[in-house]
């Protein structure tokens, strides 16, 4: 084999490498929506998003259906607004209460959507108005806290 043809072979082999790797990296930064077909936007409201996260995977009976796109604040109402694109193969009925959920004890948040029983369907653009905010691991520790300060100054 003469030097341009082992060249040409190397050259190829990188570059086949490299595509791998930024595959794998889009992969694992939940940047690549490519399996995502036409896609319809729809909107939830939560008191505590706690630390839901842009691009963060929204799933129903644990099937990623769509991600999250952008997270705001409303003045009006001081609730965070998260809008979500839904692959279009998937359709919620009406009265889908949307969830927070955490994966794992401290793994990554996400929108966990259990569906209603309404015979209508969510169309873009909708809010969904049923929604349960993120668990603060916190808040919940501290009102353990309270309850059983309160609980000892009772025995006294």
């Amino acid at each position: 084999m003469n030097r341009t043809a082992l060249d040409l072979w190397v050259g190829i082999f990188v570059a086949i490498g490299i595509a791998a790797v930024m595959f794998l990296a889009l992969k694992v930064g939940n940047l690549s929506s490519a399996h995502l077909s036409n896609t319809y936007v729809l909107q939830a409201k939560f008191d505590n998003i706690g630390g839901l996260k842009v691009r963060g995977p929204v799933k129903s009976a644990g099937v990623v259906v769509g991600r999250i796109v952008d997270i705001t604040f409303d003045p009006v109402s001081y609730e965070a607004v998260v809008t979500m694109n839904l692959d279009g193969r998937y359709q919620f009925p009406k009265d889908t209460f949307a969830a927070i959920y955490t994966a794992g004890l401290l793994g990554e948040q996400f929108i966990g959507f259990d569906v209603g029983g309404d015979e209508k369907m969510l169309k873009a653009g909708d809010v969904i108005t049923k929604t349960q905010s993120a668990v603060v691991l916190e808040k919940l520790i501290s009102q353990f806290l309270f309850s059983k300060a309160a609980d000892g100054q009772e025995t006294k």
